[in-house]
């Protein structure tokens, strides 16, 4: 129905991107994204060890029955002691893995290594001064998130709209924009916009295939628009989360020790939010979400989802053919 860029470069049926969601972007979603016609990534920070990770890319593998898939790389802002990305990297091209979505720092310096491995790399960023150094440093395709997007939206809180268009006037290889996104109109609208595709993470969170309490899910449907919230902006790292005890005590502490990263550290560690994905306990850690949870209204399968958002398109096209006479 949409052939763009975006699904000539993944070898697509629509040009949506399921992006990399910690903790639960496994095989299991990356591929359930992929069978449904979509390019999935997988998250290499949700396996700890390196052989989990290999296990997994070679259980996507066997479950997108020759599908696209690829693996998402979340850098560190700056190197610190422990930092693994090289070793990822080379785990990722020893498995033939031929899509790459990285964000956090610059990925320059890796490349040259990725090229040589026949890795196709797509950079995340969340304004479009990044995106222009992205594309500056030779990436092949560049992701640009809006204010509305959970995770880590940046400092500047663009809104998507504006984003989406300032890129397209300027981004020349292919683009795709996210952040709030969850519908067939707002594809449409993105493609009118200039850009080539669109990035969905939020959306994706009731699907019956990812590998999370359904007290969390239910949660997420009775959600509104309304009930994220920004928290980590006194250390510069932004995160947009859903409204809970956890991101209220976050607040609290920003207020009253701003930047003081060993007094954060225990609420907006990593394994709380990997604890209430587990039991459902919604109180429980700063969980990335968009505003775009407010369409995610039913719990259903990956593929159910998709037909929904095709019939969306679609029908915001026929009124678009309607405009037109």
């Amino acid at each position: 129905m949409l052939r763009t860029r975006v699904t000539e470069f993944f070898g697509t049926r629509l040009p949506i991107v399921a992006s990399g969601l910690q903790w639960l972007a496994n095989a299991d979603y990356a591929a359930a994204a992929s069978r449904a016609g979509l390019m999935g990534f997988l998250t290499a920070a949700s396996f700890p060890e390196l052989s989990d990770l290999r296990d997994e890319i070679r259980r996507c593998r066997d479950l997108c029955e020759g599908g696209p898939f690829g693996v998402n790389v979340s850098m560190l802002p700056k190197l610190v002691e422990g930092d693994r990305t090289e070793a990822v990297f080379d785990l990722i091209a020893g498995e033939g893995v031929r899509f790459v979505e990285t964000s956090g720092r610059n990925p320059e310096s890796y490349l040259p290594r990725l090229r040589a491995a026949g890795i196709k790399v797509v950079h995340k960023v969340p304004t479009v001064k990044h995106a222009r150094k992205a594309q500056a440093v030779g990436v092949d395709m560049v992701e640009v998130i809006g204010a509305e997007a959970g995770g880590h939206p940046g400092m500047e809180l663009v809104g998507t709209i504006v984003q989406a268009t300032l890129a397209a006037r300027e981004i020349t290889v292919p683009l795709v924009v996210g952040g709030g996104i969850g519908t067939g109109e707002q594809l449409v609208a993105a493609l009118a916009l200039g850009a080539d595709g669109v990035l969905m993470g939020t959306r994706f969170l009731v699907a019956e295939e990812l590998c999370a309490h359904p007290g969390y899910k239910t949660r997420l449907v009775e959600a509104r628009e309304t009930d994220t919230t920004l928290v980590m902006q006194s250390l510069r790292n932004t995160l947009r989360a859903l409204r809970n005890e956890t991101t209220e005590r976050i607040q609290e502490v920003e207020k009253e020790k701003p930047g003081d990263l060993s007094a954060l550290m225990p609420l907006i560690s990593g394994k709380l939010g990997r604890q209430a994905y587990e039991t459902g306990d919604m109180r429980l850690g700063a969980l990335s979400l968009g505003q775009s949870v407010v369409f995610a209204d039913r719990v259903e399968p990956f593929a159910a989802i998709v037909a929904r958002i095709e019939a969306e398109a679609e029908q915001a096209l026929e009124r678009l053919r309607r405009l037109g006479g």
